[in-house]
């Protein structure tokens, strides 16, 4: 039997404090805190295999392929799988990768997958979550049909399967080349055996992501006794390699009771060579455990860089789950980006040539429209390399492609799927935290031309869409672009970004111009209702107007939301909406009936879930609206909202996330919050402070970007209940405004809070203490 979860007892050690905290632990296993079933439920999107930070391969069960719950290939309400497949992304509503997948079989030799409904129809098998586990870099479940134990491992570009047969008798393994998620369609595929321990090939799909190409090396522990190809459903014995829209080999062995096979899987985006070099490099031997043991040690070390201790110390569940929570959260949301580029730096670039990454690692899949928030800056403090690579890679997108990726990027295209031009929060965040080793001025370039060219009609997955509406109206009529308010908000917002970045490199013209588009948020919001609201191209409302509709098609003015959750986004310039809304007190109070209205939603979409009345953190719009309060001189309502979001919301389980993962984003809203604070707006080096859930977080930070080795919180009297902060200091010195900025990070310094069961509303409520905006 497996088990799915196995924790360690290091909760049984330790010294009981007087804040109800532990003493640390000697020596954490911290990947026994992560759970990758977590989100594999619901809507969260997650999958369950084996991946390392940022690495190309993830190695995961496909238990579905068509439906939206399904677009990572694999979703807990199901009980049979079709194989494993080692290209997946976390979280996400559009499904895609699935590609290259391997199925261990028993008996008769199928090559068709089978239906949910009908497992036997294929190569198929059942399975039981009871004999499933999974842990970071490491996946494997009992298949029933075939009474095979599957294991997998990898390494960055490379996948490791390990596949023990109970029973003697003849046994198949299945390569199908064809097999994809969702939207990957396939268009052509090809399989060549080359010895009796290697096949290769490669698979070109055509979908959500375009024009994909995967390469593909993989090599066997034992010759195969005979082996083929098949096309569609025509088996070919003894074919060497066949190409088609639906192919793929098989081996056939004569197995012996227990008897474990073994496969090494080697991936590039640039050709078969490549795949094989990356398999060589990476996995030149046959030790399946050095590979797992390696893999958990890489997230030993992402994981370890941030510690926490946990309130109620005498609770042991609590405190288990706790730590789950915290460090799955963690582990998701340093999953991506993805490796792209080989071992030897080759990768393809925008311009479908090969290109080499000389000091950097080219990654691909900036889901950017979702990670910007939170994703992308916390990053910067745990994994300043990886911000550097995030913007070299987008550095190189622009010179082979012209232009930056907005708002989002997947394999060796550009993905217009979503809104905003994103990227100049990421790279203007990371300029503006001392994250600066890329060229400035040919970011800055980039960043405007975003900003002001308009692309070529043919072109609409690059620049800005409805950018000639925008710069003649200041803002986008809804008779002309779809999610026309949303745009104009995400718009403003990027725009700002833009002035911070000209203003840091002296450009003061440009600064100018750019803030004062940064206001064009102001035109799509009706002081007479309060809400952000469509306006066509004469100047005039959209009546009747509902601000609980979501909508579809061309009746889509918010981006998977509605007025009540967009009217919020203006994170640059909180203070400026506060006076759209006729000051602080109609302000709060609207504030407070976002969480207290009815959660009825009209012609909704499946991305609005999570509600709290209108707020709607299962999707990003709302993620930084609950510390909107801290702007208002109200801090314990962001201190109340943001512990009930957090208790709420996330949990253990495969159902404990409340909407999709979204490559990173849903998690790491989750880890900030916890530690107690979150970037409202990134771009600008301010932290609004909210309710940390730990007594003590302490983060170690690279000396290479940073001036000091941690950073550390400190909440004394914290528990379940006593969620407001009384007091505060920083490095001593008393501290009376919920927010900080990003050089007490850099400097090391010390963040103490006495915390209590009562709000203390003098604490950080003068006006002159709230959070910087553009207005203010």
């Amino acid at each position: 039997m497996i088990n799915k979860l196995k924790i360690v007892a290091v909760f049984a050690a330790g010294i009981i404090l007087g804040t109800g905290c532990k003493t640390k632990d000697a020596a954490v296993n911290y990947t026994d805190f992560v759970d990758p079933f977590i989100g594999t439920d619901y809507h969260g999107h997650t999958f369950p295999g084996a991946a390392l930070p940022g690495g190309m391969v993830q190695l995961s069960p496909d238990n579905g392929t068509e439906n939206w719950d399904w677009s990572s290939g694999y979703h807990y309400s199901d009980n049979s799988l079709m194989g494993f497949s080692h290209l997946h992304r976390s979280g996400m509503g559009a499904g895609d990768w699935g590609d290259i997948l391997l199925m261990p079989t028993t008996g008769k030799l199928q090559v068709v997958p089978g239906s949910k409904e009908n497992p036997d129809e294929g190569y198929r098998s059942r399975f039981s979550h009871d004999n499933e586990t999974a842990s970071p870099g490491y996946y494997s479940v009992y298949l029933d049909d075939y009474s095979v134990e599957a294991e997998l491992t990898v390494t960055d570009r490379s996948g490791f399967h390990r596949y023990t047969f109970s029973k003697a008798g003849p046994s198949h393994i299945v390569l199908d080349a064809g097999h994809g998620i969702r939207n990957a369609y396939r268009r052509n595929s090809e399989v060549k055996i080359v010895s009796d321990t290697e096949i290769v090939g490669h698979r070109y799909s055509h979908g959500f992501v375009k024009h994909k190409n995967v390469y593909f090396c993989a090599r066997f522990s034992r010759p195969f006794d005979t082996s083929g190809t098949w096309n569609d459903d025509n088996i070919k014995t003894g074919s060497k390699e066949d190409s088609g829209s639906y192919v793929g080999a098989f081996v056939n062995y004569k197995t012996a009771e227990n008897e474990t096979i073994e496969v090494k899987v080697g991936i590039s985006y640039t050709s078969i060579e490549q795949a094989r070099l990356n398999l060589d490099t990476e996995i030149p031997g046959w030790n399946f455990d050095e590979v797992q043991q390696n893999a958990k040690q890489k997230w030993n070390n992402v994981l370890s860089k941030i510690e926490i201790e946990v309130p109620e110390a005498n609770d042991e569940l609590y405190n288990r789950n706790k730590k789950i929570t915290f460090y799955t959260a963690l582990y998701h949301a340093m999953l991506f980006p993805a490796t792209y580029s080989d071992v030897d730096g080759k990768y393809m670039g925008l311009d479908n040539q090969v290109h080499i990454a000389e000091d950097f690692t080219y990654l691909s899949d900036f889901s950017l429209w979702d990670t910007h928030r939170a994703a992308m800056p916390l990053h910067t403090i745990v994994d300043p390399v990886r911000s550097i690579n995030s913007i070299r890679t987008m550095l190189a997108q622009y010179e082979q492609g012209g232009w930056l990726p907005t708002p989002q990027q997947f394999g060796n295209s550009y993905t217009n799927d979503m809104i905003g031009d994103h990227p100049v929060a990421a790279i203007v965040d990371a300029y503006k935290k001392g994250i600066d080793d890329f060229d400035a001025e040919e970011a800055y370039a980039a960043v405007r031309k975003n900003a002001m060219e308009i692309p070529p009609s043919n072109h609409q997955s690059r620049g800005r869409i409805g950018l000639d509406y925008y710069k003649e109206y200041n803002y986008i009529p809804y008779n002309k672009v779809r999610e026309s308010v949303s745009r104009t908000l995400e718009y403003a917002y990027n725009d700002w970004c833009v002035a911070q970045f000209a203003d840091a490199l002296g450009k003061a013209g440009d600064r100018d111009l750019f803030l004062k588009r940064a206001a064009n948020y102001k035109n799509i919001i009706d002081r007479e209702t309060g809400f952000a609201c469509p306006k066509d191209d004469k100047g005039k409302w959209l009546t009747p107007f509902n601000p609980t509709f979501v909508g579809h098609g061309d009746e889509r003015h918010y981006t998977e939301a509605n007025a009540w959750q967009y009217t919020w986004f203006v994170p640059h310039d909180v203070q400026g909406l506060i006076e759209m809304e006729g000051g602080k007190e109609p302000f709060l109070n609207k504030l407070d009936s976002l969480f207290t209205i009815s959660s009825e939603v009209q012609e909704t979409t499946s991305d609005v879930t999570g509600l709290i009345g209108q707020y709607a953190h299962g999707n990003e719009p709302s993620h930084h609206t609950l510390y909107l309060y801290n702007y208002a001189g109200e801090p314990w309502k962001t201190q109340a909202m943001a512990r009930r979001v957090m208790d709420e919301l996330y949990h253990t389980g495969p159902d404990g996330l409340c909407g999709n993962e979204d490559m990173g984003q849903m998690s790491a809203w989750y880890v900030l919050s916890s530690m107690g604070f979150y970037p409202v707006a990134p771009g600008q080096n301010v932290y609004n402070i909210g309710s940390s859930g730990f007594c003590k977080v302490t983060i170690h930070l690279d000396k290479e970007y940073y001036n000091a080795d941690v950073f550390s919180i400190e909440a004394e009297n914290n528990s379940k209940n006593n969620r407001y902060i009384q007091s505060a200091t920083i490095n001593g010195a008393t501290l009376n405004q919920a927010w900080f900025n990003h050089k007490e990070i850099s400097n090391g310094s010390k963040i103490c809070f006495r915390m209590g069961a009562e709000p203390n509303k003098n604490w950080g409520s003068k006006s002159t203490a709230t959070p910087p905006s553009m207005s203010k």
